[in-house]
């Protein structure tokens, strides 16, 4: 066992210091992590920018139709002078830009109708358009506001009631129903929506343990056909000390792929307790032992290095596509049927268990075992192949 371990630690070292594996078991699986986030981890509600004018600087409803603005969680307030506005709408840096007239207060204070500008290149743009709906939605609050103040004022005009008291009255009602409306709007979602956590960190972790099979049973391949291991079997090293060497080498250069992904990933969601952390790294070193007892066994069959990729590239493509890997499996289907053969399955039901806090590391027992099971057997028969194959002992 000792010996074992050497050897796994002289292949881990090597692994860190060759840059071409590090960039692909490393850096493409963050490089992938960061686009599906970008794509898919984003929020999909709007968000745009209102580019405005005000000439009405001191007007009342003027800076209460910018508060208004400015309060909306998907819409973005930016002023200019009407200078700057007009050269940039010129170049066309700008696509649309509002005007809020300078006597815009003045007029609505005395029942007036009062006019806002839009000025804009082509159609303004669909972003543009839709800043528009909002900048009219804005204004309609404040236009509504100011009827129900007028008519309250018209219908005490005969009591002993200041304006004062009659507008801070009104103020106060109308905040009370935008905090809590007599109609509310509630938006329920049809369906599930993929979650970035735990849904596409679990895929993401097992597609690239995967892709770690080819480089297990290249190098098995390629140390055979170049005599290293005839050359390490001179020593006191025993076959089974070797196998079991590359065995512990390939799940060390797994753990330190997933490690640096789990990591990533809390970093960024935050979204784990240090349990939940752990038990994840539980299944994935799980997952990562089946995966190089396969990549070992692939190793023992092939032949050559081409053999040893292709036949580990297929698998890997198979096992993704058929254990949910990025998508749901509805149960009762055939896919759901076929995915039971795929050890990415079990591994991928029992990261999210875990990552969406739906279950617990005794919960995913059976799939545990099935990993288990799947690192146990590939050992044992790839040992057998190893041994029976040309040029094997």
């Amino acid at each position: 066992m000792h010996r074992s371990l050497l050897i796994a630690v002289t292949e881990v070292r090597t692994f860190l210091r060759d840059r071409a594996d590090l960039a692909f078991s490393l850096l493409l699986p963050i490089a992938i992590f960061a686009l599906m986030y970008g794509a898919f981890g984003t929020t999909s509600q709007f968000q745009g920018t209102a580019h405005i004018v005000n000439e009405d600087k001191d007007g009342m409803y003027a800076n209460r139709l910018l508060e208004k603005l400015s309060i909306l969680g998907n819409l973005r307030v930016k002023l200019y002078s009407k200078t700057e506005a007009e050269t940039k709408l010129a170049r066309s840096d700008l696509v649309m830009v509002l005007y809020i007239p300078e006597d815009f207060s003045a007029k609505l204070s005395k029942g007036e109708q009062a006019k806002l500008i839009f000025k804009q290149r082509g159609n303004g743009g669909q972003a543009g358009q839709i800043v528009a709906s909002m900048i009219r939605g804005a204004t309609e609050e404040i236009a509504q506001e100011i009827q129900v103040l007028n008519q309250v004022g018209s219908a005490l005009e005969s009591e002993e009631i200041t304006q004062d008291l009659i507008k801070t009255t009104v103020q106060k009602f109308l905040k009370r129903e935008q905090s809590h409306p007599v109609i509310e709007v509630k938006t329920k979602t049809a369906g599930s929506s993929p979650d970035i956590v735990g849904f596409m960190i679990p895929g993401i972790i097992t597609m690239f343990v995967l892709f770690a099979v080819s480089l297990g049973a290249r190098t098995l391949v390629d140390e055979r056909r170049r005599g290293t291991m005839e050359r390490l079997l001179t020593t006191q090293l025993k076959i089974g000390e070797l196998f079991a060497g590359k065995f512990f080498a390939s799940v060390g250069r797994g753990f330190v792929q997933v490690s640096i992904l789990l990591i990533l990933s809390f970093v960024v969601f935050r979204s784990w307790t240090a349990v939940s952390f752990l038990e994840t790294l539980i299944i994935c070193i799980l997952f990562i032992a089946a995966v190089s007892g396969l990549g070992l066994l692939i190793g023992s069959i092939a032949r050559t290095e081409d053999q040893a990729v292709w036949i580990a590239v297929v698998f890997t493509m198979v096992m993704t596509m058929f254990g949910g890997t990025f998508f749901e499996i509805s149960k009762g289907s055939v896919l759901y049927t076929l995915s039971r053969a795929s050890i990415n399955m079990y591994a991928n039901e029992s990261l999210k268990m875990i990552i969406t806090s739906s279950g617990t590391l005794p919960d995913t027992g059976f799939n545990q075992l099935v990993l288990a099971g799947v690192a146990i057997l590939s050992l044992f028969l790839g040992r057998i192949f190893f041994k029976v194959m040309p040029g094997g002992r």
